[in-house]
């Protein structure tokens, strides 16, 4: 059964890093789960592997992961996490059970498409930040404050919104949604490349006071660490608020009961959230795993909170 599993999950990955592949060149059967008590390895008991697995350009999900590895890790359990580049293999890899966990799902709309494709086979653990939102946003020197103060501004943006992954929901809902609502298509075009290529011109735009129109989300470092400011949405194009939720293969929450308790009660504030992605990505940059032990160690009743 071990054995099988083992295939199973590089059978998985393979196909994973060739979409990854695909999408980084081009620009963009859910599996039985009968075996899952065995491939997290315990069957409920203490102890046993758990694969987290996240998008790390979204680094609400790096910051998370970071979060629970250590904690789980103090808990006793063996840790994994497993970077995918778009969100398509990780929910496969949720639905087929290679992956335990996705500690930050933006599963309410800007990945519904997955949740509609996947969703029977994945458990909602929790929602632990509530009033995620996608935006379009600009320079505060900006002289606009809205999407459709961008008609007729084509020029001075060179006719370009910089986005993000071809294949992430913020994508999507910018071309299919934003664009078309306030009458952009033709005179923009969506610049699809990753996050940090989109951060890299925004920082180069800002120092040179430029111009420049780019799809964000909130919560996200880069609104406190940039001068930018959110264009007023009055049409609704870029969706309602959302929540961020842990969501776990199917069964999760029967091999691992009291994991499953500890992750539904799972909850971070706009300032606990904004410290602790503030330590992943700026003041411990590349070393998520130290970034995550100190805001620990800031926030000592974090453990006992997630233990009711």
């Amino acid at each position: 059964m071990r054995n099988t599993r083992t295939m199973k999950r590089a059978g998985w990955l393979a196909g994973a890093v060739a979409l990854a592949m695909v999408a980084a060149g081009c620009g963009s059967d859910n599996g039985d789960n009968g075996d899952n008590g065995e491939a997290s390895g315990n069957g409920g008991e203490a102890g046993g592997t758990i694969t987290l697995g996240i998008l790390p350009a979204w680094t609400d999900g790096l910051a998370t992961a970071y979060l629970w590895k250590n904690v789980l890790e103090d808990e006793g359990y063996d840790v994994e996490i497993t970077e995918l580049s778009e969100a398509a293999p990780l929910y496969t890899g949720l639905a087929n059970g290679d992956v335990d966990i996705y500690p930050s799902a933006w599963s309410e709309a800007t990945h519904s498409d997955y949740m509609d494709e996947y969703g029977d086979d994945i458990e909602d653990l929790a929602t632990y930040y509530g009033g995620a939102k996608l935006t379009l946003a600009v320079p505060e020197y900006v002289d606009i404050d809205s999407i459709e103060d961008l008609q007729g501004q084509a020029d001075r943006f060179d006719g370009r919104i910089v986005g993000i992954e071809p294949g992430a929901g913020l994508t999507r809902v910018t071309k299919e949604s934003v664009m078309p609502a306030y009458d952009l298509e033709g005179d923009y075009q969506l610049v699809e490349s990753s996050t940090t290529a989109m951060l890299t011109e925004l920082e180069s735009a800002v120092k040179a006071e430029e111009d420049i129109v780019v799809t964000l989300w909130r919560p996200f470092w880069a609104n406190a660490s940039f001068p930018v400011k959110d264009l007023e949405d009055p049409e609704g194009a870029l969706g309602d608020p959302e929540g961020l939720h842990v969501l776990a293969r199917t069964g999760f929450g029967d091999d691992f009961p009291e994991l499953a308790d500890m992750f539904a009660n799972f909850e971070l504030d706009d300032e606990q959230f904004g410290t602790l992605e503030d330590l992943v990505v700026n003041e411990y940059d590349g070393k998520p795993d130290e970034a995550a032990q100190a805001w620990l160690e800031e926030n000592p009743d974090f453990v006992d909170s997630l233990k009711g």
